[in-house]
C-alpha cells in the first residue's frame, strides 16, 4: 500500500488531468472513426464490429460474439440477423453438437471484411504518415507501454 501511495504522490494534478483528458479524447476519436466507417460501409456500428471478429476466426458462436461484444445474447441475435439479411454471414450446424450453430462469413462477407481492413490500414497509414520516423518509434513504444499498464 505504501508503494501505491508513493507512486500516487509522484503524479501531479496536472498530469492526472492531462492523462484523463487525452484518454477521453482518444476514445472519442476512435468512436468517431467507427461512426465514419459505419457510414462508409453502410453497416450499423455493431454489425461492423461483429464482422471484424472474423479477422482472426473462421467460425464463431452467438455466445462467443456476445462475450466479445459484452452485450446480451438477444442483442446478438438482432446483429446476426442483420448480417444474415445482408448475406455477409451464414449459420451452419456444429458437426459435433447439432444444438449449436457456427457462424461464418459468406464470400460476400469475406470481401466486405477485406474492404474494411484495407480501409482501416489506409486510415492508420495516413495518421502515421503525419508523424516523423523517430517520433513514430517513440509513440509506438509509449503506446505499447500504455497498453501494458492499462491491462
Amino acid at each position: 500500500m505504501n508503494l501505491i501511495n508513493q507512486i500516487n504522490h509522484d503524479i501531479s494534478e496536472y498530469q492526472l488531468n492531462e492523462f484523463q483528458n487525452l484518454i477521453s479524447m482518444l476514445y472519442q476519436c476512435c468512436q468517431d472513426r467507427m461512426q465514419f466507417q459505419s457510414k462508409v460501409f453502410s453497416l450499423p456500428d455493431a454489425e461492423l464490429r461483429c464482422l471484424l471478429f472474423f479477422k482472426e476466426e473462421k467460425y464463431l458462436t452467438s455466445k462467443g460474439i456476445s462475450t466479445r461484444m459484452n452485450v446480451a445474447k438477444s442483442r446478438i441475435t438482432k446483429i446476426i440477423s442483420g448480417l444474415e439479411n445482408k448475406e455477409l454471414i451464414k449459420k451452419i450446424k456444429d458437426p459435433e453438437d447439432s444444438r449449436i450453430h457456427l457462424i461464418s462469413l459468406t464470400a460476400t462477407g469475406k470481401k466486405k471484411l477485406e474492404e474494411i481492413l484495407l480501409f482501416q490500414r489506409e486510415l492508420h497509414k495516413t495518421v502515421l504518415s503525419q508523424i516523423n520516423s523517430d517520433d513514430r518509434k517513440t509513440m509506438l513504444t509509449n503506446l505499447d507501454l500504455l497498453k501494458a499498464c492499462m491491462e
